[in-house]
């Protein structure tokens, strides 16, 4: 793994691949440890607060425990054989989100710093959402002329079957995230269906011979992450398996939106394991920090216990 810039930005290389990392926003949630992440050891935040802060932890100078979580919303570009990939699209301009007022009517420049990294919208090719949430599928669309359009025209948009059948107002589901998903299926699901553009996978799906999407259930029914192997090199972008890292230190600890805690749990623990048997560094959706990390396992006595050994080599936000 090499990193370089286009102009200002910062690209990762993997084999023939190429990653940029293009934010839409970075910081707190609004949130406590123990609202954000129900029961998670409290030890996961004040023994690792040096770990924590100032990329995952906000605080003015109260207690870890009484500080608030920090995430960043962001996009992965990649670069692969030949073709443009973004990984989850963000919260969105615009949008009427009233579950989470704070992702309401936003107006942000991510566009034009999607520009910065050198992609217009009709450069994109493949737009992938690992999960169905407000916060991963907003830039899917964008309002022109009081209609929702496909941002990105030429794109095919990858989405997961099992998600579709959970968040299809006709199924009656309820779901953590509120009633206002059927507001984002209007507004930024479907219009790329209307389109043409849409295509439901589930199990595994291949986008090309480096990239592919792989069923990682538990935050949805329908979550994934995405591998990237080239060259004798793998990495891992891990969606929402984890919100921070005190998710490693306390690995069978779920956030508050993960719909299937149990399961979530299993997959977390699943994919470290793999991790740090393999030596792969993992990019979550949500990190601020410097992106992704590794992890090393050992036995606790009571079950596997993970530890961040490596940060990757991206400049921190």
């Amino acid at each position: 793994m090499t990193i370089s810039t286009i102009e200002t930005t910062p690209v990762l290389t993997i084999g023939d691949v190429t990653v940029t990392r293009v934010v839409e926003s970075v910081g707190s949630i609004g949130m406590t440890p123990e609202q954000f992440f129900p029961g998670t050891d409290p030890a996961a935040w004040t023994g690792g607060a040096d770990q924590l802060r100032p990329h995952f932890l906000e605080s003015d100078g109260d207690t870890v425990l009484s500080s608030t979580a920090r995430v960043a919303m962001q996009t992965w570009v990649l670069r692969s054989g030949g073709k443009v990939i973004l990984i989850d699209t963000c919260v969105g301009n615009d949008k009427d989100r009233p579950d989470v007022p704070s992702w309401s009517q936003l107006q942000t420049e991510f566009l034009g710093r999607l520009a910065a990294a050198g992609i217009a919208p009709q450069d994109v090719d493949v737009v992938v959402n690992t999960h169905l949430h407000a916060d991963h599928v907003g830039w899917n669309t964008r309002l022109v002329d009081g209609v929702w359009v496909p941002t990105f025209p030429n794109a095919e948009y990858l989405l997961p079957a099992k998600d579709l059948d959970f968040w299809n107002p006709a199924s009656g589901n309820s779901t953590i995230m509120g009633e206002g998903a059927h507001t984002v299926w209007a507004d930024s699901i479907m219009p790329v269906f209307d389109a043409g553009q849409a295509t439901a996978w589930s199990g595994q799906h291949r986008i090309d011979k480096a990239l592919t999407l792989e069923a990682a259930p538990g935050h949805t029914p329908g979550a994934s992450i995405v591998r990237l192997s080239s060259d004798g090199e793998e990495v891992l972008f891990v969606g929402d398996t984890l919100h921070s890292p005190a998710q490693v230190h306390d690995v069978h600890t779920s956030s508050c939106f993960d719909e299937d805690p149990a399961t979530a749990n299993a997959t977390r623990e699943r994919i470290f394991t793999e991790a740090a048997e393999k030596g792969l560094t993992m990019f979550p959706a949500h990190f601020g920090g410097h992106g992704g990390f590794k992890v090393s396992k050992s036995d606790s006595g009571s079950g596997p216990l993970f530890t961040v050994s490596e940060w990757a080599p991206l400049v921190a936000i």
